[in-house]
């Protein structure tokens, strides 16, 4: 008899805007325990090890930048679960309506789009001046501060504040890769829904992007949606053991 051996779907991690891989942080191992699917992370153009290049300007063009990548991973079998926070939720959803055939699943985390939700909403209105001030700070102040727009608790620990702080150094996001991938986000439309099994993660305590954005999100796509009670922005860092408990309760 011959035997046949099975390979399990991939898993694949996108990060949001000038966020890279090793953002993930303890999240990445956590799920990893869980899984019994191969995990990978991969940058986007204008991030991460891809940091040199330029950022398109429009989401699909920043989803083939990961798609290439995707193709050339040995654990890749044709399809893959996609995880997605923010941004790359974007990416993410971009990916399914395009190629429907190599995406398994959906899990969209503190992600939003057009026209389901409002610019205010996608982006909290009463942050424009915080995040104008960026452009002004030094990088490692940058980096500080970014924290506390995304999360609730681990901008407090000082051993991720000066992790950050040494990957910004390290691969440094250009400002203007920044605003390409502000411009490529603020344009992104939503008009269909994608035909695979999907999950919605928010956090009531969001403080960049609404939670009605996720609601909207959940909706419109027929899908599940969990909250979490008082993680911000980034729950993998505020809560990575729930988020990976969330992700590998669907996906396994």
């Amino acid at each position: 008899m011959v035997s046949v051996t099975h390979n399990p779907t991939p898993v694949l991690l996108l990060r949001g805007l000038t966020r890279e891989q090793r953002h993930w942080g303890d999240f990445r191992p956590m799920l990893a325990e869980k899984l019994a699917n191969p995990l990978l992370s991969l940058d986007f153009a204008g991030t991460g090890e891809l940091y040199q290049q330029a950022s398109p300007c429009s989401i699909s063009a920043l989803r083939q930048s990961v798609r290439g990548q995707l193709q050339q991973q040995p654990a890749f079998n044709g399809k893959v679960h996609l995880v997605a926070l923010s941004l790359g939720g974007m990416l993410a959803a971009d990916w399914a309506l395009t190629y429907p055939a190599e995406v398994a699943s959906l899990t969209l985390i503190n992600s939003s789009a057009r026209p389901l939700a409002p610019f205010y909403q996608r982006l909290r209105w009463q942050n424009y001046p915080a995040l104008v001030s960026l452009l002004l700070l030094s990088a490692s102040q940058r980096e500080q501060r970014i924290l506390q727009l995304t999360t609730v608790r681990a901008y407090q620990n000082p051993e991720i504040v000066t992790q950050w702080q040494n990957w910004q150094q390290q691969r440094p996001v250009s400002g203007a890769n920044a605003l390409r991938q502000l411009l490529a986000a603020s344009r992104f439309r939503l008009t269909a829904k994608p035909g695979c099994p999907a999950l919605i993660l928010s956090s009531n305590g969001d403080k960049l992007v609404n939670p009605e954005c996720s609601v909207a999100l959940a909706t419109f796509l027929q899908a599940s949606h969990r909250q979490h009670s008082w993680a911000g922005h980034d729950i993998a860092l505020d809560d990575p053991l729930w988020l990976a408990e969330q992700i590998a309760q669907f996906i396994g």
